[in-house]
């Protein structure tokens, strides 16, 4: 049987992380949130998606983050596994790129994705 990982994106600015046994921190790559078109739209836009996801080195990240998963599965003991994905807000790096891990881990894993501030306002800076 498959293990459950559970991966939630986040928000730094909207609090804590979630307790996870990994946190992954993407606000040292380019946040679509300083582009004004893109501010006010969530990772549920093609736009912000294909922003994010050509940022220099996202793609190695996520690659990295699935083999890394891949490993441990094997590793660690039964039970789900907690992945927090985190930015600045939670609306544009971290849920994309929590949506692109699931993706990669349907092979051997059954993921599981939610976004906490997803659906929160837009944090003024």
């Amino acid at each position: 049987m498959s293990r459950k990982i559970l991966i939630i994106s986040f928000g730094f600015l909207h609090g804590p992380p979630p307790d996870a046994d990994l946190i992954l921190d993407l606000r040292p790559y380019r946040d679509p949130h300083v582009t004004s078109h893109l501010r006010a739209l969530t990772a549920d836009d093609h736009q912000v998606r294909r922003a994010v996801m050509t940022t220099p080195g996202i793609t190695k990240l996520i690659a990295d983050t699935v083999a890394d998963l891949r490993a441990r599965s094997r590793t660690r003991p039964a039970g789900p596994y907690r992945v927090a994905v985190g930015c600045a807000g939670g609306r544009h790096r971290a849920p994309t790129v929590a949506l692109a891990i699931a993706d990669g881990l349907v092979t051997f894993a059954r993921p599981q994705v939610t976004h906490r501030d997803l659906r929160k306002p837009v944090v003024a800076r």
